[in-house]
């Protein structure tokens, strides 16, 4: 089946979503995350595009840019394939590390600005990592909140007010953006996440690995979108283990 076209901007402000191939974790320690920023500052003044907020989650990454010049195909090549190898060169590895298709959505008025700017910045909140958006170092609600960072601040100030815009930012919501995937991979795309996280191909020796190390891969399985119960009947491993 042929793959439907993107639907373009009016206003070439884009909502950007990156998933790690196989939902697989994308980010495995602060390096990786510091790279990932660097590079899209970088690509910021290569392709001239605006950058208005990220948050760089364990599995997928979530971006609102407005483009200039360069269709954002282009943008987003730059930065992916530019993270991709370097990222590839420091585990040793080859291959796709994100779904080949990122996903986007125009952002046409002023109203969904803010709604997905407040999306993207709570999305830390909403997974349970932090209480407050301010807080997680990898995303650019700091830019916002204390006026330091890569982010273009300046165009969602003018829409609200600064004061109104943090007071807006900090509310509590339910706000959707582009979540119509489920959010928990089924039992054969979690049998290959496992097998990317503990480096096996053999099922047998992976959850061998795993269930002698709990401690070293639980974690990054519960990150990477697996749930308690999922990780527990696919291993082996008992639910109060696995939560621990």
């Amino acid at each position: 089946m042929a793959r439907s076209a993107r639907k373009k901007s009016e206003s070439n402000i884009y909502h950007v979503m990156l998933r790690g191939i196989n939902r697989q974790q994308i980010f495995m320690d602060e390096e990786d995350y510091r790279h990932f920023m660097k590079v899209m500052e970088q690509c910021r003044e290569l392709s001239l595009f605006r950058l208005y907020a990220y948050c760089l989650m364990g599995n997928h990454i979530h971006i609102l840019l407005q483009t200039d010049g360069e269709p954002l195909e282009q943008v987003m090549k730059r930065i992916g394939t530019r993270f991709v190898v370097w990222y590839n060169q420091k585990y040793y590895r080859t291959g796709h590390l994100f779904q080949d298709r990122y996903r986007s959505e125009p952002v046409q008025d002023h109203g969904y600005f803010l709604t997905v700017l407040r999306y993207i910045l709570n999305n830390p909140v909403k997974a349970g990592i932090c209480e407050n958006a301010e807080k997680y170092p990898w995303s650019s609600a700091a830019d916002y909140f204390h006026k330091e960072g890569i982010t273009d601040t300046s165009f969602a100030e003018s829409i609200a007010g600064r004061e109104a815009l943090l007071e807006y930012l900090r509310e509590a919501s339910d706000d959707k953006c582009m979540d119509d995937e489920p959010s928990r991979p089924n039992d054969k795309e979690a049998q290959e996440i496992i097998r990317n996280i503990v480096g096996l191909s053999d099922w047998t020796a992976c959850v061998k690995k795993i269930f002698d190390q709990p401690g070293k891969y639980v974690g990054s399985l519960r990150k990477a979108g697996l749930s308690i119960r999922q990780i527990s009947r696919l291993t082996g491993l008992s639910i109060s283990i696995v939560r621990k």
